[in-house]
């Protein structure tokens, strides 16, 4: 990757929804050639999909949840077994292995603190070898990104 490719991804991270035209215009490229790198940075798995960002409370979900996870045992069935049922729930967001007292840290999504119970009581509780769950509620946000640094490798 080249300082051109980070300057195409950079852009697109700020809007994803540019037209090829208007991308090749900000990068300073022919419209031909910004699509040829647009298409070997999908290909190589750097640019991994386009989505839309959108507010959780505006849909309905203003609980943000940070769960913390123990796992009783670490053997292959269990570990495979929780990250299988994990990633079949939607309220989970995102799932970070993690190194420390807890094996996962899980955000969550919630519409109000009886739905959070719910979820705790019949998704995670559901769930084979977890022997504890910590839950820290957050109530702001100071920064949420979605960019990440740009530096060109040397």
């Amino acid at each position: 990757m080249d300082s051109k490719d980070y300057q195409i991804i950079g852009t697109l991270m700020r809007d994803g929804r540019l037209s090829n035209q208007d991308l090749a215009a900000q990068v300073n490229l022919s419209p031909s050639p910004c699509l040829r790198r647009v298409r070997l940075l999908e290909e190589a798995g750097v640019i991994t999909g386009y989505t839309a960002l959108v507010d959780q409370k505006a849909l309905g979900f203003p609980i943000t949840v940070f769960v913390g996870i123990k796992l009783s045992r670490h053997d292959k069935v269990t570990v495979q077994g929780f990250e299988s049922a994990i990633g079949a729930i939607d309220e989970i967001i995102d799932c970070f292995l993690m190194t420390g007292e807890i094996d996962y840290l899980l955000r969550v999504v919630a519409r109000d603190l009886d739905g959070y119970e719910h979820f705790v009581r019949e998704k995670l509780h559901a769930i084979e070898g977890i022997a504890s769950i910590d839950t820290s509620l957050a109530y702001g946000v100071v920064k949420q990104g979605h960019s990440l640094p740009l530096t060109p490798r040397p």
